[in-house]
């Protein structure tokens, strides 16, 4: 069956995308900022263990995110596509505004953390239902040979969206000093949502339900129970088995090593001073995310499975020397301090409490260029413009990697299974793999590299999920391209 609808089919990409990128940027500003928020909400007696809290509090969002799957999943198979993410919109921004208005865990204590855990929580469910929503709208709205070309403009969304977060932040950084925006400043990228998602919210009501849900309730065929269809029908729960250990565990955990736990290695491992790692960052994506649309085309022509599949197998084999590269760059055992331009500076802000705290930082330069700042402990290194330049380059590399094996599955997710239970069944596989499998990664690395005291022993983990989720799909997956819906 063709789609029909073609003609408005930007219209829909467009509304579906605006609403998805703000949702993404709703989520990602936490992990953007979970440097500073475990300063904000957890006790300051450890730090080290405050950073980690903070990264399984983020990792909850995503572990959360299979509910929300299945919550709103069954919602949009049962009431329709539209409204069910209109409500996932609405959730996600009412949570993210509300995290910029907890008071820290220096004024109200143990409860912070707990605030913010919730409102992580509600942030899971609601993207837990809203891409899976997203994707089948647009999908269900496209021709059968342009589908994965449409759909991966909602790829392009998460990327974005994370780029949104950094610039936002990069902005309000630029604008104060490095105390007021570490004291109050933090808050406005997430005050700032609730515009963002008013604005997205307009644009959704305006859209109308997807085409083939409409038909198929005008024929009385929608599902009674699309969870149990999902997975009490033996061979649809082999298809959802299959989509997540054969393609969406491996995407995810290749996902989130080539832009978070790239960030997380810049800023924790590198102590790359914080502005210009959200730069370097912000650069490679923004240089990788036209490629979520030429994979996204490519697919329609070669198919979904070589190309996801591709990525996982590269990425697995260029993870450890492109790490080990970005490391040597940040040690400064292997640099040459020039010794007669060391200083100290001296200076002072205002606390919470409104008294001044004097500061003491030492400066050392180094003949490559770097300069390493040392205050109250901490360390923060400014790297120069050429080995900015390389790490660019060697993130990028990890984003083009993200673009393969994220382009395709949105379509390769919604060929798989039928209209009457597809939102319901492709979320969750979806989820599970990005919201388990890679969500979890910047913890379980961190805790790896914690307790070895290897920079690179992070690396294991998504290496391993990456070969095995290989394996599998080069087994078992079947590609669907271009099959009616």
């Amino acid at each position: 069956m063709q789609q029909s609808g073609t003609k408005n089919i930007w219209q829909v990409i467009m509304a579906s995308s605006a609403g998805t990128l703000i949702e993404w940027y709703d989520f990602y500003i936490f992990g953007s900022l979970s440097a500073i928020i475990s300063e904000k909400f957890f006790p300051p007696s450890n730090p080290e263990l405050a950073y980690i809290a903070t990264l399984a509090t983020f990792a909850v969002g995503f572990i959360v995110r299979p509910f929300g799957a299945i919550v709103f999943g069954r919602l949009g198979d049962l009431v329709g596509r539209k409204y069910t993410f209109l409500l996932t919109l609405l959730i996600m921004g009412g949570s993210t505004f509300a995290i910029g208005l907890i008071p820290s865990y220096h004024t109200i204590g143990v409860l912070a953390p707990m605030l913010v855990l919730i409102l992580r929580l509600l942030q899971g469910l609601a993207l837990g239902g809203e891409y899976g929503g997203a994707a089948t709208y647009v999908a269900e709205h496209s021709p059968n040979d342009r589908r994965g070309y449409y759909t991966s403009f909602i790829q392009t969304t998460a990327t974005l969206g994370l780029f949104v977060s950094l610039g936002v932040i990069l902005i309000t950084r630029s604008v104060m000093t490095t105390e007021d925006f570490n004291n109050y400043g933090w808050r406005i990228p997430f005050l700032l949502s609730v515009f963002l998602v008013i604005m997205s919210y307009y644009i959704r009501k305006r859209l109308q339900e997807s085409p083939l849900f409409v038909q198929m309730k005008k024929e009385g065929k929608t599902s009674a129970n699309p969870i149990k269809e999902s997975f009490g029908n033996k061979e649809n729960l082999k298809l959802v088995l299959i989509a997540l250990f054969g393609a969406a565990m491996g995407q995810g955990v290749v996902w989130y090593t080539g832009q978070f736990y790239a960030l997380s290695f810049l800023q924790k491992t590198m102590n790359i001073e914080f502005v210009q790692s959200n730069i370097i960052i912000a650069i490679a994506l923004l240089l990788g995310t036209p490629l979520f649309i030429y994979f996204g085309w490519l697919s329609d022509r070669i198919g979904r499975k070589k190309i996801m599949l591709a990525g996982m197998l590269v990425a697995a084999l260029a993870y450890f020397p492109i790490y080990k590269a970005m490391d040597t760059i940040g040690d400064i055992k292997q640099k040459t301090e020039q010794t007669e331009l060391f200083k100290i500076e001296s200076t002072q802000s205002k606390s919470e409490s409104g008294q001044f705290v004097p500061h003491t930082t030492r400066v050392h330069s180094y003949t490559d260029g770097s300069i390493l700042r040392q205050s109250e402990g901490k360390l923060e290194l400014t790297v120069s413009k050429k080995n900015m330049a390389i790490l660019v380059f060697l993130i990028f590399i990890q984003v083009v990697f993200v673009t393969m094996v994220y382009a395709p599955i949105a379509a390769f997710l919604v060929e798989m299974f039928p209209t009457r239970i597809r939102y319901t069944s492709m979320s969750l596989p979806y989820h599970i793999g990005n919201g388990v499998f890679g969500g979890l990664l910047p913890t379980i690395s961190t805790i790896m590299v914690t307790n070895t005291g290897n920079h690179l022993a992070g690396l294991i983990y998504p290496i391993a999920v990456a070969v095995i989720c290989f394996l599998i799909g080069l087994i078992y997956i079947k590609d669907n391209k271009g099959n009616d819906l």
